[in-house]
């Protein structure tokens, strides 16, 4: 059974950071931070091959955002620097046994493709 508990959110002004971790127990391939604003399609951030380099992020995200993982506290991290106020929604970390290439490929991969969710957490960002 794997569980996820995801923590750092909080709230920051516009160009602030923000560190986000998923903290996950049991195995996995393919671990992905996605978020969800009020109102709004649950939409993929961020995803990352475990023990590989894959990676893959949206557009919205490319250059501000970086995934990453410490394997040796089975914990990936997303980095979140020059934040905007359109970044404002609650952030889930995701995980399922995916290929390399469907993680991290392509468009990335989108929530269907994840079974294993966490409880999310806040993330809200003032102009």
């Amino acid at each position: 059974q794997v569980q996820l508990v995801e923590s750092g959110g909080g709230s920051v002004q516009a160009g602030g950071s923000l560190r986000l971790s998923c903290v996950f127990s049991g195995r996995s391939k393919c671990m992905a931070w996605f978020r969800q604003a009020p109102g709004k399609e649950r939409e993929g951030v961020a995803t990352i091959y475990l023990g590989g380099v894959n990676t893959y992020y949206a557009d919205s995200v490319k250059g501000r955002f970086t995934i990453s993982q410490d394997n040796a506290k089975n914990t990936v991290y997303l980095q979140m620097n020059s934040l905007k106020p359109e970044d404002t929604a609650m952030y889930y970390c995701a995980t399922d046994f995916l290929s390399a290439y469907a993680c991290s490929g392509g468009s990335g991969p989108g929530s269907k493709a994840f079974g294993y969710w966490g409880q999310g957490t806040q993330v809200t960002v003032s102009s």
